[in-house]
């Protein structure tokens, strides 16, 4: 099941704040791209009908059914990169051929 860290469930809601959004889901789409990686989409967006729906550290996420494959197994985080000092969301997900575990 998809969900995000208290790292990455804090900012979405500071820049749902920042936006103007409050109350509305945020939405993810993935596509897997020739060379195995993923590529990732998000924002805030209403909820379907049709919409998968996840809560996960108090954050409603959506996604469309055929997203759901290539989300169900990946995290969203909030963290620095080795080589930042700028804060970011990224996408932890073993379906990713980029995918590297935590040693």
């Amino acid at each position: 099941m998809f969900k995000l860290t208290a790292e990455a469930a804090a900012q979405v809601k500071v820049a749902a704040l920042q936006s103007g959004t409050e109350g509305m889901a945020l939405r993810l789409a993935a596509r897997k791209k020739e060379d195995g990686s993923i590529e990732y989409a998000m924002g805030f967006d209403e909820p379907s009908d049709d919409d998968i729906r996840v809560e996960s550290s108090d954050v409603t996420v959506v996604m469309a059914p055929e997203y759901v494959p290539l989300l169900d197994s990946a995290v969203l985080d909030f963290t620095k990169l080795d080589n930042s000092d700028e804060m970011q969301f990224i996408f932890i997900n073993p379906q990713d051929a980029n995918f590297s575990p935590a040693e």
